[in-house]
């Protein structure tokens, strides 16, 4: 009895005890889904927005703390939404120029962006920053990685490895600049291009003072590779030996590897070495560069493709209003590809080449900076076009090819002339009696001048100019660009073949270039100014003063010759000028095709 009373006891203590434990348990719970719903609540958005709007000017405050309050929510949201829109810009290097400042900055930006140059100056006493603000010149989309930005000249006592850019509307802060105090390049002493080309990459250097015209000893040259990842010391750690060096152009063997990373790389950068590979590294000179090789997708693309029969390189400097004459002129003579190389214009040739375009004229537009440098450029150009052009013809958008026994006759006007230029190379590339590969096909060019005018030709220069020299000048060509010797050696009007190679010199009764070299005053003398040539000091500059690339008895002044409307006028020519007005000239309207475009 005693024993079955204690049992009794023991269930009524558990049951007490655990019915508290189950209490406790219950409480702890509701306690802590309690405070989590608490911490919830203060995470809601709702609270911000509460909290936000306790912030909010609508209390009696004063209205000096009611201006600072909106000055900082302005300021707040103006940043968020230019950080949404702008990435920081990052600048690989500075290139000196005569007249401005080149900034090669790493990614894309259009033409014509609106950036400010903002130049940097410490003052001694408290050692803070003076910043003075620029608007950019202009900027430019440069390769796949990379565009450009043209700065003025630094002011006095201003650094100009101190420039930076930033977004105009964009404070200048850390942020937003991202400094590479890399030592200021000069444009008459940097690598500025590279491309490869088999197993061997091509750079194009200035500051070798290699001789014109000729090959140099590739012995004393090499080049130097840097891998994005390579160290942290941004050290050139590939080299290889030159095999070629002229000109502007040393060819060196392209490392073991290379390009088979060059798709993971955003470009592999390359310089040129002055001085023996054995020798310790001290003892050579490196240029400095903004080279960078890599393998373009669109190229990959264009090499499967049918090769063009004609194709045309050249280099211009604001010739926007001459563009539409010379290319619709010469692509109704054959020439399917063009290449343009845009020495700094800054006129609206973008746009034009974008028009053409759309009317299915095959354009690429390509941003080449360095002046100076022509020679180099059609060198570039050559390797370019290859895997896209069976011929390649190298002239100026002034120069118009016209086929005189062809355009004879008033009556085979509606037959002769469409696809002549193609007929022409077809033709001359034939035209051998021995063994040697056709390589190179040269036409003779006729100097136009001021043909009695005094301003610019409406209608284009093939209408308006028809007064030349008697004799011709100089010659322009044609050439094979998979038969051209390894250094790329060319002085403009013809490049140096391979060996078993040959020229071929077209009959002036068959074919001639009308150059309208001497135009009116106002045209010739923009021209001059500005040439894109290496073989051509500056006209204004006292040097080669007969030569044929000078206009006799200009001078070195900028002031126009006496009579110059009626200088260079020895023959009276309108072979081209009948020609085009009656094949191209609308029958209803009278306007050439170049004309209605413009308005």
């Amino acid at each position: 009895m005693d024993w079955e009373q204690q049992q009794r006891r023991k269930r009524k203590r558990f049951g007490r005890s655990s019915s508290h434990v189950q209490f406790l348990t219950r409480r702890s719970l509701f306690l802590c889904l309690a405070f989590f719903a608490f911490l919830l609540f203060l995470s809601s958005s709702r609270w911000f927005s509460i909290a936000a709007a306790s912030f909010r000017p609508v209390l009696d405050v004063s209205s000096t703390t009611l201006s600072r309050l909106s000055t900082s929510a302005s300021k707040s949201t103006l940043d968020n939404s230019l950080s949404g829109k702008y990435s920081p810009l990052r600048i690989e290097r500075r290139v000196l120029f005569p007249d401005h400042l080149l900034l090669m900055v790493t990614g894309e930006f259009s033409r014509d962006e609106k950036l400010d140059c903002l130049y940097h100056k410490s003052v001694a006493r408290d050692l803070k920053q003076e910043t003075l603000k620029q608007s950019v010149l202009s900027t430019d989309r440069y390769d796949e990685f990379r565009s450009i930005a043209r700065c003025p000249l630094p002011p006095r006592n201003y650094s100009a490895s101190a420039v930076d850019l930033r977004w105009v509307g964009v404070e200048a802060d850390d942020h937003w600049l991202v400094r590479n105090r890399h030592p200021v390049a000069s444009w008459e002493r940097v690598v500025y291009e590279a491309a490869i080309d088999g197993d061997t990459v091509v750079v194009f250097a200035k500051g070798l003072n290699l001789r014109p015209h000729k090959e140099s000893n590739p012995t004393e040259f090499s080049c130097h590779f840097r891998l994005r990842n390579s160290n942290n010391n941004g050290d050139y750690v590939l080299t290889t030996k030159a095999v070629t060096a002229a000109q502007e152009i040393i060819r060196c063997s392209l490392p073991a590897g290379v390009s088979s990373t060059l798709d993971k790389e955003k470009g592999i950068r390359v310089t040129v070495g002055r001085g023996s590979v054995n020798t310790k590294a001290h003892l050579q000179v490196t240029l400095p560069s903004v080279a960078r090789l890599s393998i373009s997708k669109l190229n990959e693309l264009q090499r499967n493709q049918e090769k063009h029969e004609l194709c045309v390189c050249t280099m211009v400097w604001n010739q926007a209003a001459a563009l539409r004459e010379w290319i619709m002129y010469h692509a109704w003579l054959g020439v399917g590809r063009w290449f343009i190389y845009d020495n700094n214009s800054d006129d609206d040739i973008e746009e034009v080449v974008r028009e053409l375009n759309l009317e299915n004229y095959n354009i690429s537009r390509l941003t080449w900076p360095w002046i100076k440098t022509q020679e180099a450029g059609f060198s570039h150009c050559a390797l370019r076009a290859r895997d896209e052009c069976k011929w390649v013809g190298f002239f100026d958008v002034d120069e118009f090819f016209y086929f005189p026994s062809k355009y004879r006759r008033q009556q085979a006007y509606h037959t002769a002339g469409r696809n002549a230029l193609h007929s022409l190379i077809a033709n001359s590339s034939a035209s051998t009696s021995n063994s040697t590969t056709i390589a190179e096909i040269r036409t003779a060019c006729h100097s136009f001048g001021p043909s009695g005018l005094t301003s610019y030709p409406p209608q284009g220069v093939t209408i308006g100019y028809t007064c030349r020299l008697q004799s011709p000048e100089r010659h322009k060509s044609f050439v094979r660009p998979d038969l051209l010797d390894p250094t790329l050696l060319n002085v403009v009007h013809h490049f140096r073949l391979k060996r078993g190679s040959g020229f071929f010199d077209v009959p002036k009764s068959n074919a001639v270039i009308n150059h309208y070299k001497y135009q009116v005053w106002e045209t010739f003398r923009s021209k001059f100014f500005r040439r894109v040539a290496t073989y051509v000091v500056d006209w204004q500059e006292a040097q080669n003063e007969g030569s044929k690339d000078r206009a006799p008895g200009l001078g070195t002044e900028a002031i126009e010759p006496p009579n110059w409307r009626l200088q260079f006028c020895e023959v009276w020519d309108t072979g081209l000028r009948d020609f085009v007005q009656t094949l191209f000239s609308d029958p209803l309207t009278g306007y050439l095709p170049w004309e209605k475009a413009s308005g």
